[in-house]
């Protein structure tokens, strides 16, 4: 809430950068538009591909992993929770179709937040829905789950629930008055709640989920066909260091945000450009049925990947034309599968 306080000391001087970040961000927009208009059967088969990534992405930077094609399976809805991480990854799921199908309907205040961080939970033997009651932090990890350094403290848990609620007061009456650009607002509020880190745990998926949430109602439903999580995971250095650069002086208002939020707006730009790119690549009629599964491969945000993203992705090419353009690849060098029987492939280069 330290942000909202002050803001026209935080956004009140908008960088020429972040100008042009939001100009990208708005042409991106229309794009997006227009395919819902021209090729909406397009962004349906990306819808399904994008769910899996964000849940399996999201999870994964808090270290909690399954293998792909469990996940694909729990995503799905063809299979139930074996284990702690898979009940975590089926919370995820659950609040993640939640936002999806309802958005616009949904009330953005702190009983919102509190039911999301319930469902987050609800299949495991966690009781979620309740703010800490312990001071926590947030850490930065490696692939490994290996805690590297402190980033920062949150809020102390006698503050959480005035600070929620006040940043949420703030937030809606700034969204109201419209003195701002709504995506910075967006941007602001995602950094307070990080700052104030109001669960024992969870906070990091929360904060992505609440800001698919926010950025739905206000506009942008690019994080529906593009996996925003996965860009934040393939970008998990330099979102720990935009974080750490603009969390000094917060719990007295004179932090800089603008590390983190051209962080936030470089994600969603990229996010478009994503868009535009693996919708062409999954367009029927634009390019070889070879062309589109290179450009698929080439595009892919992450490095990894499964022979069923690609059979999504590109329902109308067969799976042994599939199949015979991933051979081809990988004598070529361009792309590798980790053993014999196994269905993740990586992406070696992008220069084919």
């Amino acid at each position: 809430m330290r942000t909202f306080r002050d803001l026209d000391r935080h956004l009140g001087m908008i960088p020429s950068a972040t100008v042009s970040a939001l100009g990208g961000i708005d042409r991106g927009q229309g794009r997006e538009e227009a395919l819902r208009l021209q090729r909406p059967q397009i962004l349906e088969t990306l819808t399904e591909v994008a769910r899996i990534q964000s849940t399996e992405a999201s999870n994964a930077i808090e270290a909690i992993t399954a293998p792909p094609q469990r996940i694909a399976e729990l995503v799905e809805e063809k299979t139930t929770p074996r284990n702690r991480p898979e009940e975590e990854i089926s919370g995820y799921r659950k609040v993640l179709d939640t936002i999806h199908a309802s958005a616009a309907d949904i009330p953005f205040r702190r009983s919102i937040v509190e039911q999301f961080h319930r469902d987050l939970y609800s299949l495991t033997e966690t009781p979620g829905g309740r703010f800490k009651r312990s001071q926590n932090e947030v850490a930065r990890f490696d692939r490994a789950g290996n805690r590297i350094a402190v980033v920062f403290e949150g809020a102390t848990p006698f503050e959480t629930p005035m600070a929620m609620d006040e940043l949420h007061e703030r937030f809606n009456r700034a969204v109201k008055e419209r003195g701002y650009p709504r995506l910075l607002l967006v941007g602001a509020y995602v950094f307070d709640f990080l700052m104030i880190h109001p669960f024992d745990d969870g906070n990091g998926r929360m904060s992505r989920l609440l800001t698919l949430l926010l950025l739905y109602q206000a506009g942008h439903e690019v994080g529906r066909f593009v996996s925003l999580e996965r860009l934040i995971e393939r970008s998990k250095e330099t979102y720990y260091e935009s974080l750490e650069r603009s969390t000094a002086g917060w719990s007295t208002g004179e932090h800089d945000i603008w590390p983190w939020l051209n962080y936030f707006l470089g994600i969603l730009n990229g996010a478009y450009n994503e868009l535009e790119a693996r919708a062409g690549s999954i367009s029927g009629g634009r390019g070889s049925k070879a062309g589109r599964v290179r450009q698929f491969v080439r595009s892919n945000v992450s490095t990894t990947f499964t022979f069923a993203d690609l059979q999504r992705a590109l329902p109308d090419i067969g799976p042994d034309h599939i199949r015979s353009e991933l051979r081809k690849l990988r004598d070529a060098g361009a792309v590798e599968s980790p053993g014999p029987g196994r269905k993740v492939w990586r992406r070696l280069r992008d220069d084919f």
